[in-house]
C-alpha cells in the first residue's frame, strides 16, 4: 500500500494518547524511550493502524518533553516503517510492511495425534443425545409442512424469546429470527448493512470470521483497541463519530479472545452512542451463558428501549454443541423482516430437527449449563496452573468466563511459535489471526475446553516448541490476574 493509499479512520489526541503510553519513561535517551512505547502501542492493537497521531508539538505538550524528543521519536519511528506522514493528513500509523493481512486460522487436520486448540469449542454434554431422542418424538407433526421455515420455527423464536425475558429484556418472537449459527447470522447483518468502501467498526483484537464476514462484502473493519484493560469507549465514540459506520460488531461477555466484558456501566454507555448515532451496533453473545465467576451479565440488549439500534446474537454452538449449527438475532422486527428477505440469498431456512433439539434444550434445562461452567473453571485454572508451571514467563490473564485464555508471550513471537508448535504436536492460533491489520504478535489464545489430560500434552508440545524457538521474554512475567 502506497503513502497515498493509506486510509485514516480517526484521529488521536495527546492527552489520549498520554494514557495508552503509560509509564514509557526509563533510563536513557528520552525519544528512543518514546518511540519504543509508541511502537509497542502499535504492535499490542493498543492504537489501530491507519490512525493520526498528534503534531510533534501536541505530543510534547501532553507528554512534557521537548519538540526535539517528539521529534526524534517520529523520525526513527518513521525510518523503521512505523508511521507514514502526508500532506493534510499528519502523522499516520502503520506497519513496516505496510497493513498487513491477518494470518489464516490454522486448519484442522486428521492428525490424531497433533492437538489441535485452533479451536474454542466444548464437545457435547451427555444430555444431548436425550434432547434429539425428544425433538424426534416431536418432528412427525412438522412433516407435513414443506419444512422451510425462513424466521425459524414458532416454539423456538418462543423459547429463545422466553431466554431475553429471563435476563430482563422484553422480547417477543416477532423480534427473533433464526440462523443456522452465530457465523451465519453475522453474514446477514453485515451484508444486509454494508457493502463495498463502508466502514465497520469491530473490536480489535476480535472473533476472526467477522472481519472476514465484512472483507467479504468489501467493507472495511476500522478497529477499536478492546485489550486485557477492556473496550477503549472513548475510542469507540470518536470512531463512531468521525467516521459514521454502517455497522459496530461486539462481543460484550469473555470477548474472544481476551476474556474481557463489558460492565453494566458501559453496556449503558454503548446503547446511548447506539441512540446517538443512530448507528446499529451488535452484541454477539454466544459465550454469555459460559461465566464461571460472578454473576452473569446483564443482557447486552438492556431493557429492549434501543431495540431500533441495538442487536444482539446468540447461538447453542458454545453453551451446548457446534455441531447444531443453530443461532439468532434478536432485533426489531422491521430488522428481522429485511435479514429474513436477504437470507434467501444465502440459504432458506434452518434445518428442522436441530432447530427441535435446541428448543428441548432452552426449556428442559437440568443443570447442564451449571456442569459445563463447572467443567470449564476446572480446566481453566488446570491450564494456568500448566502454564505457569511449565512457561513461567508467560503472562496469563485469567478470564472469569468463555472459552480461552489470551497469553502474552512477553517478545512478538506468537506466529513463529504458532508456525513451530505442529512439529511437536499441538496447534494453536497465533494472535494475529484475530487482528485486522497484523497487530497482537505478543499473544497466544490458548483455549481450555479440551480434556485436562489433553491440555497438559498441549501445554508440553507449546514448551517445547518455545524452547526451540529460542527466545525469551525480557525478565519475569508479572503474576497472573483477573480479567474483567
Amino acid at each position: 500500500m502506497t503513502l497515498h493509499e493509506l486510509p485514516t479512520d480517526r484521529r488521536i489526541g495527546g492527552a489520549r494518547l498520554r494514557t495508552v503510553l503509560g509509564a514509557w519513561h526509563r533510563p536513557g535517551s528520552s525519544y528512543v524511550a518514546l518511540a519504543d512505547a509508541l511502537r509497542a502501542a502499535v504492535l499490542s492493537g493498543a492504537i489501530p493502524l491507519s490512525t493520526r497521531l498528534p503534531s510533534e508539538r501536541e505530543l510534547a505538550e501532553s507528554v512534557n518533553v521537548s519538540r526535539t524528543t517528539t521529534t526524534a521519536a517520529y523520525g526513527l519511528l518513521r525510518d523503521e516503517g512505523y508511521l507514514v506522514s502526508r500532506r493534510g493528513s499528519g502523522t499516520v500509523t502503520t506497519l513496516p510492511d505496510g497493513p498487513g493481512r491477518r494470518p489464516a486460522l490454522p486448519t484442522a487436520g486428521s492428525d490424531h495425534d497433533l492437538v489441535d486448540l485452533s479451536i474454542a469449542a466444548p464437545s457435547a454434554p451427555s444430555c444431548l443425545h436425550a434432547a434429539y431422542l425428544a425433538a424426534l418424538d416431536c418432528l412427525p407433526r412438522h412433516l407435513e409442512s414443506s419444512g422451510y421455515a425462513p424466521l425459524g420455527l414458532a416454539t423456538l423464536r418462543e423459547a429463545i424469546a422466553d431466554w431475553y425475558v429471563r435476563r430482563g429484556t422484553p422480547t417477543t418472537p416477532d423480534q427473533i429470527l433464526v440462523t443456522t449459527g452465530a457465523q451465519h447470522a453475522i453474514h446477514l447483518l453485515v451484508s444486509a448493512q454494508a457493502g463495498p468502501g463502508d466502514r465497520v467498526v469491530v473490536e480489535h483484537p476480535t472473533y476472526p470470521h467477522a472481519i472476514e464476514a465484512v472483507r467479504a462484502v468489501g467493507a472495511r473493519p476500522v478497529p477499536v483497541p478492546a485489550g486485557i484493560g477492556g473496550l477503549d469507549l472513548d475510542l469507540l465514540e470518536s470512531t463512531l463519530r468521525q467516521t459514521a459506520p454502517r455497522l459496530v460488531y461486539l462481543i460484550p461477555d469473555h470477548r474472544n479472545p481476551t476474556g474481557t466484558s463489558l460492565s453494566s456501566d458501559e453496556r449503558e454507555r454503548v446503547r446511548s452512542m447506539a441512540r446517538r448515532y443512530r448507528t446499529m451496533i451488535v452484541g454477539d453473545e454466544v459465550l454469555t451463558e459460559l461465566t464461571m465467576d460472578g454473576p452473569a451479565p446483564e443482557s447486552f440488549a438492556g431493557d429492549g428501549s434501543s431495540s431500533g439500534h441495538v442487536v444482539s446474537i446468540g447461538s447453542a454452538s458454545k453453551s451446548f454443541w457446534g455441531g447444531l449449527r443453530v443461532g439468532w438475532v434478536r432485533a426489531h422486527p422491521d430488522v428481522v423482516a429485511r435479514l429474513a428477505a436477504t437470507r434467501g440469498h444465502i440459504d432458506i431456512a434452518t434445518a428442522t430437527l436441530e432447530q427441535l433439539v435446541t428448543t428441548q434444550l432452552l426449556l428442559d434445562e437440568d443443570g447442564t449449563l451449571q456442569r459445563r461452567r463447572a467443567e470449564l473453571r476446572e480446566r481453566r485454572d488446570h491450564l494456568v496452573g500448566l502454564l505457569r508451571d511449565r512457561l513461567p514467563t508467560w503472562e496469563t490473564p485469567v478470564p472469569r468466563g468463555g472459552l480461552a485464555l489470551w497469553v502474552d508471550l512477553g517478545v512478538p513471537a506468537s506466529s513463529a511459535l504458532a508456525a513451530l508448535a505442529p512439529r511437536f504436536g499441538v496447534r494453536v492460533a497465533p494472535g494475529p489471526a484475530f487482528a485486522v491489520d497484523g497487530s497482537f504478535e505478543r499473544n497466544l489464545r490458548i483455549p481450555f475446553s479440551e480434556a485436562p489430560d489433553t491440555l497438559a500434552r498441549a501445554v508440553d508440545g507449546l514448551a517445547q516448541a518455545w524452547d526451540a524457538l529460542g527466545v525469551s521474554a525480557p525478565g519475569q512475567a508479572p503474576a497472573s490476574r483477573m480479567v474483567v
